[in-house]
């Protein structure tokens, strides 16, 4: 059953090696998730999962490492405190393992799961389900940015669509509303280029009957890309 949920920003620039001088441009969001993963430590969960978009998807069991070498960065971390694994973990997991490192993390176990950005909402509810499922007590540290057509400078450069579909989002992360969430349209969200419809509507999935309340930390659209903070609990 699911017990708790925090809701992260995931990208690279979250990690203060990788901003390199634009660094304090994100210590608020970097507070921000500081206090989310405390209330996933508070929730004394059986299972953490940290949940996030990668092409392809897949399953990380814990031990599992990622790596920022590819954004000019000799850094490595890893899911969990535990021996190393093989498996390397895509740059959205590997952020929420950052996350869990700098909060010293060791309150339980830690998985994680990839979500092909492409998946359906139905079948990002199911895997929600599963999820939930897994132990007695689950938290998750979903991963996920919004829109990315904010601004003309924006990756996706400025779509007019793009504030309202983040405005409906925030409210549903801050309330957490699993009916806006699982009704969030994919191919629009596709368009916009958010990276966390998926993570979102798996979230939605897990807390279909866990009677969770929502609290939104933190907001923002730096570089254009819509970042949210949010804990249920």
């Amino acid at each position: 059953m699911l017990v708790a949920a925090a809701v992260c920003p995931c990208p690279p620039l979250l990690v203060p090696e990788v901003a390199a001088g634009a660094a304090p441009e994100l210590d608020a969001a970097r507070d921000a998730c500081a206090d989310a993963v405390g209330v996933l430590a508070a929730s004394r969960p059986d299972l953490l999962v940290v949940v996030g978009p990668a092409q392809g998807g897949g399953s990380y069991r814990q031990g599992a490492v990622g790596s920022f070498a590819g954004f000019g960065v000799d850094l490595s971390v890893r899911l969990g405190p535990v021996e190393p694994a093989e498996s390397e973990l895509p740059a959205s997991l590997a952020v929420g393992a950052w996350l869990l490192e700098r909060a010293g993390w060791a309150d339980a176990p830690v998985a994680g799961l990839a979500v092909d950005q492409e998946l359906t909402p139905q079948l990002c509810a199911g895997a929600g389900e599963e999820l939930a499922a897994r132990a007695a007590r689950v938290a998750l540290l979903v991963m996920g940015d919004g829109s990315a057509c904010r601004t003309l400078k924006a990756p996706g450069y400025l779509d007019e669509r793009a504030a309202s579909f983040d405005e409906v989002v925030s409210a549903a992360l801050g309330a957490a509303d699993t009916r806006t969430l699982s009704g969030l349209d994919d191919r629009l969200a596709y368009d916009l280029k958010v990276a966390g419809r998926a993570p979102w509507q798996v979230l939605a999935g897990a807390a279909r009957n866990a009677d969770l309340a929502g609290r939104m930390l933190y907001e923002d659209a730096p570089y254009g890309v819509g970042y949210f903070v949010s804990v249920w609990s």
